[in-house]
């Protein structure tokens, strides 16, 4: 027996409970892996909240953590027993111990440590497939990055700065701005203070913008449009402000033959090839020192209850790590 953090019901954070829970040997083709650190995203509320459902009920909630293999099943010839691995879902890190698809297990090469891992599997490999293939993002181009000093914006922000590009980044607060301005983001917006539409219309000269990545949702979804320069992309990779509502489509046609894609990282690392990929160009650009994981929040396990209010209160920066 082992302790995760399990819900029987959607709803608010009081629905996560840490109990006990079984779990046996691996079965062919999987692996059994010991926690160190699990990190915290907002597709764990999306999950909690029921927005977006689990399959079965009770059910562990938790996309991304590292730890070290136990044991591997059957036909598992590429992972040992004290292997150090980090994985970004599925569903189940919120836990002590838990079987995985080996399939779906990274080893960490030296140079990570755990609690990086746990806290940049999920949102590092967001901003790989975000930057890299959603819109390849390019030297000399002005981008937007909604939620700039949030897990996912810290990490993008350095990342296309590396690229060579001018990072725009709206965040709500002047403390976040100072975070985002240290993490790559060139001009932070205050939301709360400043319109970030009339914002980036000035620095751009009037221009706009070819890339806006969003993972807020419907509070800027209609604004974020209005960044955009014509044949410009709104890349809608979130919604923690709540889920977009129906639009139509011919608004796309007026402000100049826009493109509107919702991404997510299940299809961008679909295949092993991939997912090894997005992961090792991850790892490159954290051991060179050209984007910093840094874990701002540490909470036990057992109080994730709590990390969630913080996270949904805007309360966390950057990464946070669960401690087993």
């Amino acid at each position: 027996m082992t302790k995760a953090i399990r819900i029987h019901r959607p709803g608010g954070p009081e629905q996560m409970v840490w109990e006990e829970v079984a779990v046996g040997d691996p079965g062919p083709g999987e692996a059994r892996v010991r926690h160190t650190a699990v990190g915290l995203n907002f597709i764990d509320v999306y999950h909690r909240s029921g927005l977006y459902p689990l399959p079965a009920l009770p059910a562990t909630i938790g996309m991304e953590a590292a730890g070290v293999v136990e044991a591997v099943g059957d036909g598992v010839d590429d992972l040992a027993a004290g292997d150090r691995i980090a994985y970004a879902g599925p569903p189940g890190a919120y836990s002590e111990a838990r079987l995985m698809p080996a399939k779906r297990l990274v080893k960490l090469p030296d140079g990570v440590d755990d609690r990086q891992a746990a806290a940049m599997m999920l949102k590092g490999m967001t901003a790989e497939y975000l930057l890299h293939r959603t819109y390849p993002v390019k030297a000399g181009e002005t981008i937007l990055f909604h939620a700039a000093a949030g897990g996912v914006g810290t990490i993008a922000c350095q990342w296309a700065k590396h690229l060579g590009a001018t990072v725009i980044g709206t965040v709500g607060t002047r403390e976040k701005a100072e975070i985002a301005a240290a993490h790559g983001c060139d001009h932070p917006i205050v939301t709360s203070e400043t319109d970030f539409v009339a914002r980036v219309k000035e620095i751009t000269g009037g221009a706009g913008v070819p890339v806006v990545y969003d993972s807020v949702g419907k509070d800027t979804f209609d604004r974020s449009l209005d960044c955009l320069s014509p044949f410009g992309l709104l890349a809608l990779f979130g919604q923690s402000s709540g889920p977009v509502p129906p639009f139509d489509l011919g608004q796309l046609a007026a402000m100049g033959s826009l493109y509107v894609t919702r991404p997510t990282l299940l299809t961008y690392a679909a295949s092993r090839d991939d997912l090894l990929a997005t992961a090792d160009a991850l790892f490159e650009v954290v051991r060179s020192g050209a984007v910093r994981i840094e874990v701002n929040q540490t909470y036990a396990l057992a109080d994730a209850a709590q990390a969630h209010r913080d996270l949904e209160a805007r309360k966390t920066t950057g990464s946070t790590v669960l401690l087993p």
